[in-house]
């Protein structure tokens, strides 16, 4: 697949929905953070049953797009005053 093409898949999509997921969009009912930035820019990240602690510390996500290809990982943390919005901060292995 080309890069085009993987980034029109991913746009309106919740990180960890299987691809072939027919309605692979947010539910009703639940909590997203929108990642901004980096490899998985644009993906719904559920973050319904999260702490705010846990929405504080940010997350580490998969993801084979990213700077170390698969077993690599995108670096993710709330925007301040804005955590509905994840700010990529990094790649790591």
């Amino acid at each position: 697949m080309g890069g085009d093409r993987d980034e029109e898949l991913l746009r309106g999509r919740v990180y960890g929905q299987e691809h072939d997921d027919p309605n692979p969009g947010p539910r009703p009912g639940r909590t997203y953070a929108e990642l901004v930035g980096g490899p998985l820019d644009g993906l719904l990240l559920d973050v319904t049953d999260w702490t705010g602690e846990e929405i504080r510390a940010g997350a580490v996500l998969e993801t084979e797009l990213g700077r170390y290809g698969a077993g690599g990982k995108a670096v993710y943390g709330p925007r301040p005053g804005d955590p509905a919005r994840f700010d990529w901060s990094g790649d790591s292995r």
